[in-house]
């Protein structure tokens, strides 16, 4: 007998092809059959547990986010369903460069965030102790790896190269499910290619994939990507390039360029593909507007306190390009910091702070926009930011094409954090897919499905038929959708109606259940 039914809903493959009425039909945690129903016919699913009538209603392989910085979250005290409320069911985590293990404490100065040093197994048994809402697959950092060895030093030792290797193969070994890195960040962005080049073949030896946040997005995305294809290619692995975009008012209108380089890459034999979140503005560190240069050694504030030192990153920055850090990319007005030791500076734009006599006193500065983040970054090197980047136009000529997928880098789901936390999902779904029309409901949901699945080689999952399990979201089209806003960004979404992990109900009637039901992936 089967465990349940999802009777009469219209069926959406993840693979693209054409969706149909049908009933789903599940049992062990597996999809058992997906039923047909021609022409109105009624059903022949018979013999379950629970039947669920979802006419008029999409049924979809649970979304896979391949962009996630939920490492931590499993650890809270309460279950968090936040992206299980998207319909995500699957998150790929460890991105950017920097995963919690092995051995991040040395980086606690620049996430904010006190960690034990965790071997990689222990991460990923702590997490399976603790329990996670949705599954988990984790990448290895590049960063966190480069800091477990030499801290922030801008230059490897005599045998620090190979110890990273080692570390890395350590973290396959438990599970890791790829190698991200973060080359806009230190300690990563001190790196060479032949050093990203060195643990890619690693990561190769393993067949995971190499995913990365490029050295440059901006002024510089043009030489980055060409290195990001470079490393897949010498080392032989697939790339993820995550979240594209054309970063920097300068820089606009390039998105043909960022295709058709990844096209390319492809013809010429690298499996390449990307990542994109639908808004304007990304979300990072406060620290990312400086050159990585400032946080060599991991003294930021040290080095920011010298009036020679913060003259000296203003030319770098003022000067633009790779690793001027993300200065000439946005504005004053752009900046919106959401995060700060001092909650007096948080949701408050850079341009208001630099306004704000009593908040100059505060911080003990005066002068312009440059110096008063300069004082907010010395003050709390952790301190986080919504900053305003990207042009309509280009994001939505990547996210049409075939080879960019849906991922969210997202934050914790705490205070005042960026939408795509918890509505990338069904904003895309709603504004660009019902509302715009970028493209299809089928390759809509291919996008947020197999196509990260298989990136990642997460078996039997993103895609709906016999065998597949039972990871399934069921939503409404006509009214799934985020409201959410950069000053009020933790929004309920809504058209989300039912979610299952391995035929368990986590979301029921758009309500989560309450269980940890997820697992960690390795």
């Amino acid at each position: 007998m089967a465990d349940l039914i999802l009777r009469g809903g219209i069926v959406y493959d993840g693979l693209g092809s054409p969706a149909f009425p049908g009933d789903v039909v599940v049992a062990g945690g597996r999809v058992v059959a997906v039923e047909r129903r021609a022409g109105g016919a009624p059903s022949t699913s018979t013999g379950a547990s629970r039947v669920i009538d979802v006419t008029g209603l999409a049924v979809a392989p649970g979304f896979v986010d391949p962009h996630a910085h939920s490492d931590l979250v499993p650890m809270m005290a309460e279950p968090q369903p936040f992206k299980l409320l998207q319909g995500v069911t699957t998150e790929i985590n460890g991105n950017c460069g920097f995963s919690y293990a092995p051995d991040a404490s040395r980086l606690e100065e620049l996430t904010g965030d006190s960690v034990p040093d965790w071997t990689f197994a222990e991460y990923l048994d702590t997490v399976t102790a603790a329990g996670t809402a949705n599954h988990v697959a984790t990448l290895v950092g590049h960063s966190t790896l480069r800091g477990a060895v030499a801290g922030f030093a801008e230059t490897l030792r005599d045998g620090d190269l190979e110890r990273m290797c080692a570390l890395a193969a350590e973290a396959f070994e438990a599970g890791a499910c790829g190698l991200s890195s973060g080359l806009i960040y230190p300690p990563g962005s001190y790196a060479g290619t032949d050093e990203l080049v060195a643990l890619a073949r690693v990561a190769h030896r393993y067949g995971v994939p190499y995913t990365t946040h490029m050295r440059d997005e901006g002024a510089g995305l043009a030489a980055a990507l060409d290195e990001a294809v470079e490393i897949a290619r010498r080392a032989r692995v697939r790339l993820q390039v995550s979240h594209c975009k054309v970063a920097g008012r300068a820089n606009h209108g390039q998105a043909a360029m960022l295709l058709g380089k990844l096209r390319d890459a492809r013809v010429a034999g690298v499996d390449v593909r990307g990542d994109l979140y639908p808004y304007l503005a990304g979300a990072t560190m406060l620290a990312a507007l400086l050159p990585p240069s400032a946080l060599a050694g991991g003294q930021v504030g040290d080095t920011l306190a010298e009036p020679s030192a913060r003259a000296r990153l203003r030319g770098l920055a003022e000067a633009g390009g790779t690793g001027a850090g993300l200065w000439q990319d946005t504005t004053p007005e752009g900046v919106l910091i959401t995060t700060h030791a001092e909650p007096y500076f948080a949701g408050r734009s850079l341009a208001d702070v630099t306004a704000d006599a009593a908040a100059l006193a505060r911080l003990k500065t005066g002068g312009d926009a440059w110096e008063v983040a300069c004082a907010l970054i010395a003050a709390d090197p952790a301190a986080t930011m919504v900053v305003s980047l990207m042009a309509e136009e280009d994001m939505v000529e990547i996210m049409a094409d075939p080879l960019v997928g849906i991922g969210s880098d997202n934050g914790a789901p705490t205070g005042l954090g960026h939408p795509r936390t918890w509505g990338c999902f069904p904003r895309f779904l709603g504004t660009y897919v019902r509302e715009q029309g970028v493209v299809s409901w089928e390759e809509a949901v291919r996008k947020m499905t197999s196509a990260t699945a298989d990136q990642f080689g997460l078996s039997g999952r993103g895609w709906l038929g016999p065998g597949a399990w039972a990871d399934i979201c069921v939503f409404d089209p006509d009214t799934v959708g985020h409201s959410g806003t950069y000053a009020a960004p933790d929004a309920r979404p809504s058209g989300v109606v039912h979610v299952l992990l391995e035929g368990h109900l986590v979301v029921e009637s758009g309500e989560f259940t309450g269980e940890r039901r997820g697992r960690v992936l390795r």
